[in-house]
């Protein structure tokens, strides 16, 4: 079981995920160096936060897709 995201983490990580979703992978690192470019958020913590939920929903779109 995983840890239940907060509202704030959904709504900036549904956002970034519908207006730059070419851009995201399912890699945590390659991720990170994005959120960095596209949003500024002060706390490290906050950051992975919202990466690992992005890259969570890399990961579904892909299982969704044929052929995966």
């Amino acid at each position: 079981m995983g840890r239940i995201k907060t509202t704030f983490v959904k709504t900036i990580g549904k956002d970034l995920f519908e207006k730059y979703d070419g851009q995201f992978f399912d890699d945590f690192s390659k991720n990170k160096a994005v959120v960095d470019k596209l949003i500024i958020i002060k706390s490290k913590k906050m950051r992975n936060i919202v990466t690992g939920y992005l890259t969570s929903l890399k990961k579904q779109q892909l299982r969704k897709e044929p052929g995966y």
